[in-house]
């Protein structure tokens, strides 16, 4: 892949780099700032877990860095995949990355299988517009071994999408991602609406992909024990940033920034007593709160996060945290430190 004007090399570990991302979508109230300003690395064989609530702006990201944003969204940044940045990158070029190199996993099979089209003409058509040098029984061999990989058997190939369960069609659904051995997939919510059991059959079959295809994964998700589960790394995403992003079980062990412990805290276990929720509502990303976004729900409040977005911060274990609790001291204003009653600031009551 040829470098051009404004691409940059990537060390030979890294699959993707993104840096300071930015997806805002035109409205008549203003602009929704969707994502704004992320940047985040992803290894070969790596997954990365990207977690937060709805509306965090999880699911923009990964259609962003794969190009299958509206004509409407204004992107800039930097997407960088194999070197090549994939924001300035030609229309032409890009979709001709989509299925070979760059893979999405929907998150509803039933909106994206054809109801008119067997199992066998989806393999057929996605193998076909990427590679047209391949026969039909070679085809078939291709889809077979991807689909037999996941657990659906040959007699199935020729079956309708409303002949499977839900887990079963999300498992085709991976398939058809993985049928062209792409290097990077981005699989939103793979286990949404699938009972516990399906949930840790798809959890195994994503942590078999790494092992079996050496496929980067950006596994976007709301529950943490699948990222605990399949992921080596965890970005915590609230309103458009990453509040937080680290070694997974370093992040679980000691969260560095109150967003994530809030979320952890929020969890429910096999020990868990009573609920725990976080007070107050994400904000309105046409109009979020001045600088930390987190600050009007944050019971850590300072006098110094209402004013200004603090920096990016490593921690000790090497998390990268977007918060004032963890300095730099030299930036923060004099009494900055000192705490604000939580009415002072606008954080919402507690019920």
């Amino acid at each position: 892949m040829t470098l051009l004007d404004g691409d940059e090399p990537l060390p030979p570990d890294l699959v993707m780099s993104v840096k300071d991302l930015k997806v805002w979508y035109g409205t008549a109230r203003g602009p929704v700032r969707a994502v704004d300003g992320v940047s985040f690395d992803i290894r070969r064989g790596e997954t990365l877990g990207l977690v937060g609530e709805s509306g965090s702006g999880k699911s923009t990201l990964g259609r962003g860095v794969l190009g299958l944003l509206p004509d409407a969204a204004e992107v800039s940044g930097k997407v960088l995949f194999r070197g090549r940045d994939r924001v300035t990158m030609k229309r032409r070029a890009l979709r001709s990355l989509r299925g070979p190199e760059l893979g999405l996993i929907f998150q509803e099979p039933m909106t994206r299988l054809n109801p008119l089209m067997r199992i066998s003409d989806h393999f057929f058509e996605t193998l076909h517009t990427h590679e047209r040098g391949l026969s039909k029984t070679q085809m078939r061999k291709r889809a077979i071994d991807t689909l037999g990989a996941m657990g659906i058997p040959p007699t199935r190939f020729t079956n309708y999408p409303h002949e499977f369960s839900g887990g079963m069609r999300q498992r085709i659904m991976i398939a058809l991602a993985l049928v062209l051995n792409p290097a990077f997939v981005v699989a939103d919510e793979p286990t949404t609406a699938l009972d516990v059991l399906v949930e840790a059959q798809i959890i195994g079959i994503l942590n078999d992909i790494k092992r079996n295809f050496d496929t980067s994964i950006l596994l976007i998700t709301h529950n943490l024990g699948i990222i605990a589960e399949a992921c080596e790394r965890v970005a915590v995403m609230y309103a458009g940033r990453i509040a937080e992003q680290g070694d997974a079980r370093a992040v679980f062990a000691r969260p560095a920034h109150p967003y994530t412990r809030e979320l952890l805290a929020s969890t429910i276990s096999l020990s868990t007593t009573e609920l725990h929720y976080i007070p107050g509502a994400p904000p309105d990303l046409i109009h979020p709160p001045s600088g930390c976004r987190f600050h009007p729900r944050c019971p850590d409040a300072m006098r110094v996060c209402p004013t200004r977005h603090p920096p990016t911060v490593v921690t000790e274990l090497n998390q990268k945290v977007d918060c004032w609790l963890h300095g730099p001291d030299q930036l923060i204003p004099p009494g900055g430190k000192e705490s604000l009653e939580r009415e002072a600031i606008g954080v919402a009551d507690e019920a």
